[in-house]
C-alpha cells in the first residue's frame, strides 16, 4: 500500500485525485485548514489521516512532518488561491495570500516531508497552471506565485535527484472547478464547465506521473482542453 499526501482534497482536482487513490486502496494523508474541514474530509475519506494546518498561514505547517510515520510515496500540491485584479488596484492582502497558499506553503510542506519522500524514493507533484507559463493582465499576483512555484520545482528536482525523489510539474489549462467558477465571476463571464478540462482528466495525468516505473520521470506536462474556446 502506497501513501500519498494531497492538499486541496475538498473539491476539484484534489477531490478527484483523492477519490482515485482511495479507490485503488492507497493510503491518504490530507490537509485541512480547520477542525471543521477536517471532519468534512474524514466523512468523505474515512480511511484517510487528516492533519490540520492552514496553507494561508504557512507557519502552521512547521513540524507537520513529525505527525506522519514512515515513508511517503508522493506529496501532491493541488490547493490554490486566486484573486484577480489589475496592479493599480492590487490589495496587499490578496497578494500575500496567493503567494502564501500557492508558493510558500508548498515549499514548507515539501521541506517537512522530504525525509519521508527520500525513504520512499517518492514523487513530488506541483499542480501549477498555464498562468505559470504566461502572465496576462489582471493575473499578476497569481501568475507571480505560479512562476515562483515553477522555479521552486526546478531547483528541488536538481537537488533531490541524488536521493531518488522525482519532481513533476503539471500545467493544466482552465479546469472545471469551483476556483474556475470564481474566476469567471471576477472576469464577468458566463461559466460553462463543459468548455474546460474535467478535474478527473488532470487527476489521471497526476496518476500517470506517480505510476511511472522506477528510472523514468516526467519533469513537466501541459494539459489543455480540446474544445475550442472563443474569446478565452
Amino acid at each position: 500500500m502506497k501513501t500519498h499526501l494531497v492538499t486541496g482534497a475538498t473539491s476539484g482536482i484534489g477531490a478527484a485525485l483523492a477519490s482515485a487513490l482511495t479507490a485503488r486502496g492507497d493510503r491518504l494523508v490530507l490537509i485541512a485548514r480547520s477542525d471543521a474541514r477536517a471532519h468534512e474530509l474524514q466523512q468523505t475519506f474515512a480511511t484517510a489521516s487528516v492533519l490540520v494546518a492552514d496553507l494561508a498561514a504557512p507557519g502552521t505547517l512547521n513540524g507537520l512532518g513529525r505527525q506522519v510515520d514512515g515513508a511517503v510515496d508522493s506529496v501532491v500540491h493541488v490547493a490554490g488561491a486566486v484573486e484577480l485584479a489589475p496592479v493599480a488596484r492590487l490589495r496587499l492582502h490578496d497578494w500575500e495570500e496567493q503567494l502564501a497558499v500557492n508558493l510558500t506553503a508548498p515549499a514548507v510542506l515539501t521541506r517537512e516531508f522530504l525525509p519521508h519522500l527520500r525513504e520512499a524514493r517518492g514523487t513530488v507533484v506541483f499542480v501549477n497552471s498555464s498562468a505559470g507559463l504566461s502572465a496576462n493582465a489582471h493575473w499578476s499576483a497569481y501568475a507571480a506565485s505560479k512562476f515562483g512555484l515553477r522555479a521552486f520545482a526546478d531547483a528541488l528536482r536538481a537537488e533531490e535527484m541524488e536521493h531518488g525523489v522525482r519532481v513533476t510539474t503539471i500545467y493544466p489549462s482552465r479546469t472545471a472547478t469551483p476556483m474556475q467558477e470564481k474566476v469567471h465571476e471576477q472576469e464577468g463571464r458566463a461559466y460553462d464547465p463543459s468548455r474546460w478540462l474535467d478535474p478527473r482528466t488532470v487527476a489521471e495525468t497526476i496518476l500517470h506521473a506517480l505510476d511511472l516505473p522506477v528510472g523514468a520521470t516526467i519533469p513537466d506536462v501541459t494539459v489543455r482542453p480540446v474544445v475550442p474556446r472563443p474569446g478565452a
